[in-house]
């Protein structure tokens, strides 16, 4: 039972955390857009709170991730090679994530340096690994 629990959880705060990492470079892509200096204002309190409130999630899907793996057990582990696989993608979002904070930071000091049209390729990247990490939950191909 603690298993499905565990499960539970860990797929809440990962679709939690995966709305405010689709929902985040679309701020950016607006806020790249903008010329007026108060909409920047309001873009990056509006940014800085989104990451704010969505890292939590991150680091919840990661415990409640860790606490699955410790459940099944450290053989589990080591014979679930789709595991392994999903876990690079598992750290490209995560590595994703704090550059997504690095570039809210440029934002905040008016420093940015990249276009609408780089913050919407941004926006969709996530969605691959997603699916890559979805597919590799599911099926389990290996």
């Amino acid at each position: 039972m603690t298993i499905f629990w565990l499960k539970a959880l860990h797929i809440f705060f990962m679709v939690a955390w995966m709305s405010g990492i689709f929902y985040l470079p679309r701020l950016f892509v607006y806020h790249a857009q903008t010329q007026e200096q108060a909409t920047r204002e309001t873009f990056k309190i509006m940014e800085r709170r989104l990451w704010y409130f969505i890292t939590p999630f991150a680091l919840l899907t990661l415990v409640f991730g860790v606490a699955l793996i410790w459940q099944y057990g450290a053989a589990w582990f080591k014979a679930s090679g789709w595991l392994h696989a999903k876990l690079v993608f598992v750290i490209a979002l995560y590595t994703y994530h704090f550059y997504l904070f690095r570039l809210m930071k440029a934002f905040a000091r008016d420093e940015n340096t990249h276009s609408d049209k780089f913050y919407r390729f941004l926006n969709e990247a996530p969605v691959l690994a997603l699916l890559a990490i979805v597919i590799l939950a599911v099926v389990k191909p290996f």
